[in-house]
């Protein structure tokens, strides 16, 4: 048996796979796709954080309610949210843990901030936004119980 190779049968495998043109064009290609999507889907994020700090606030608020129920009063700016998890000494009627899960920070990684008596009614419970501070406008504003 003799084997004869005849010119266009010859199958290299380098041929296969992509040139480095390809793969910039791809990647050139990608990148503007970032570009445009990117900034659509960031200014999509910011009020999603205020709405989850909102409902989290919200989420409290029904906590302390229970709390009130079964000790009829609110917890004291010292005992704070914490009151919530844990039971303070000297409190009688305790009923909780009035929240499942350990206390959440907001959606900027900061410790909500809880004070009794507050401002605008018996308690006040505070986000201060992405930069921490009190005031501010969009992304910065604050997240309050009391609007």
């Amino acid at each position: 048996m003799e084997h004869r190779i005849r010119s266009g049968e010859l199958n290299c495998q380098s041929d296969k796979g992509f040139t480095l043109m390809e793969l910039l064009i791809v990647l050139v290609i990608l990148g503007l796709l970032a570009a445009l999507v990117g900034p659509t889907l960031y200014n999509r994020i910011k009020p999603a954080k205020q709405a989850t700090a909102r409902a989290q606030i919200e989420n409290f608020m029904t906590s302390l309610d229970s709390y009130f129920i079964d000790v009829t009063r609110y917890p004291n700016s010292i005992e704070g949210l914490n009151a919530l998890r844990v039971k303070p000494n000297g409190v009688d009627g305790w009923g909780g843990p009035y929240l499942k899960k350990e206390l959440p920070k907001d959606p900027w990684k900061n410790a909500y901030q809880y004070s009794s008596p507050g401002r605008n009614g018996p308690y006040e419970i505070i986000s201060f936004g992405a930069d921490g501070l009190e005031g501010g406008e969009g992304e910065n504003s604050d997240v309050t119980s009391w609007n």
